[in-house]
């Protein structure tokens, strides 16, 4: 049996990594500045994932949630407490897609709409609710298509989405709280303000996407943060446990649950749990969301040098440095020159940057040094 052929690939074999280095069959190292799409939040083998995960599976790694389980309740405290949303409640899946997934179906049934707002270039999931709210019609098929209504607006459009929300239909707007494959745009303070509001006005959820975004990579908690407004549903998944696949619904506790109102198999499983949990810990003993912002000022100096760096969109270390060319062939030798793993998106000039939180100075300076060497 053959692989579904659906994955362009660099033809590198990775066998080991370690912090923000990963190294190929023949021990070649590169500098991992994308984490496998954001994924790697303390980086790679971190000696208390790597101890919570082996302690765990050596009792159980699996059952469904039809028993107790109290590392999920443990997850969940800790998450509330560093997060700042203590009093909301928290459903356990397994990838981004589902959360979102859940999100929206969430909204509905808790104010009977059926109506969704979602901005230009946003991307939210491949699955079937999930690619009706994202802005890219070829990632569906005709199935797909027509789930439920979907009015798409630009993003910092005040005036958009009052006109979207004013015949009080909508049962939630969704927005990245930065957007990650459309190319690092983000609402502004002002407009996430005003999306709280607004939904608040007409009967509707706001919904943040911060399933690349959340997990301290914007140098907050979650970058809607940033803002300092609260979201009535939170979605979060890549950095959550560090490449152990677990996805998390943080919930308005005014929305309630019911038996059999949400379920999953895998979802909240123990060895989930047990990264999930290991994560957090890292993120608070490390105070890796300082250490964020530190890393982020020493990068943007670094850059500023380099005359043909058009912006640097983004905030913490979800950055995306933008040129005036495409990018393709300077990511090319970025990792076959220069062994440095970076990240594209649907903007052809923008280099996307989602190393782990925390790596050093040093090592994210490797990044500006190969720039200015292929760029000055």
């Amino acid at each position: 049996m053959n692989l579904f052929d659906v994955y362009p690939v660099f033809n590198i074999n990775l066998q080991k990594a370690k912090g923000s280095f990963v190294y190929d069959e023949n021990n070649q190292k590169y500098l991992d500045l994308y984490g496998g799409h954001g994924v790697i939040s303390i980086g790679h083998s971190h000696p208390t994932y790597v101890k919570n995960i082996k302690e765990q599976v050596e009792k159980i790694g699996f059952y469904s949630n039809s028993i107790k389980m109290p590392l999920q309740e443990e997850l969940a405290k800790k998450l509330g407490r560093l997060s700042g949303y203590e009093d909301y409640n928290l459903f356990l899946c397994n990838s981004g897609a589902e959360t979102n997934e859940n999100a929206i179906k969430l909204a509905s049934f808790h104010n009977g709409k059926s109506k969704i707002i979602a901005f230009k270039n946003s991307f939210h999931g491949r699955t079937a609710a999930t690619l009706n709210v994202t802005d890219n019609p070829k990632l569906s098929a005709n199935i797909n298509l027509n789930n439920f209504e979907t009015i798409f607006i630009k993003l910092n459009d005040e005036k958009a989405l009052q006109e979207a929300l004013s015949k009080n239909d909508v049962a939630a707007v969704i927005v990245e709280g930065i957007q990650g494959v459309g190319g690092l745009d983000e609402a502004t303070p002002e407009y996430f303000k005003l999306i709280a509001d607004l939904c608040k006005t007409h009967n509707a959820l706001f919904i943040a996407d911060e399933i690349q975004s959340g997990y301290g990579r914007s140098g907050h908690f979650f970058a809607h943060q940033l803002a300092d407004v609260k979201a009535d549903i939170i979605t979060t998944a890549k950095g959550m446990g560090n490449g152990f696949p677990i996805g998390g619904v943080l919930i308005n506790p005014e929305i309630k649950a019911s038996y059999g109102l949400l379920g999953t198999t895998f979802g909240g499983n123990h060895l989930a749990c047990a990264a999930g949990i290991a994560v957090l810990e890292v993120i608070e003993n490390e105070q890796l969301l300082d250490k964020v912002n530190q890393t982020n000022s020493a990068l943007c100096v670094a850059l500023k040098d380099i005359s043909a760096i058009k912006k640097i969109k983004g905030k913490g270390l979800m950055l995306g440095v933008e040129f005036d060319f495409p990018i393709k062939e300077l990511r090319g030798k970025l990792l076959n020159d220069h062994k440095i793993f970076t990240g594209a998106s649907a903007n052809p000039n923008l280099l996307r940057i989602l190393p782990p939180l925390n790596i050093s100075e040093e090592e994210i300076l490797l990044f500006a040094s190969a720039l200015k060497e292929e760029l000055i």
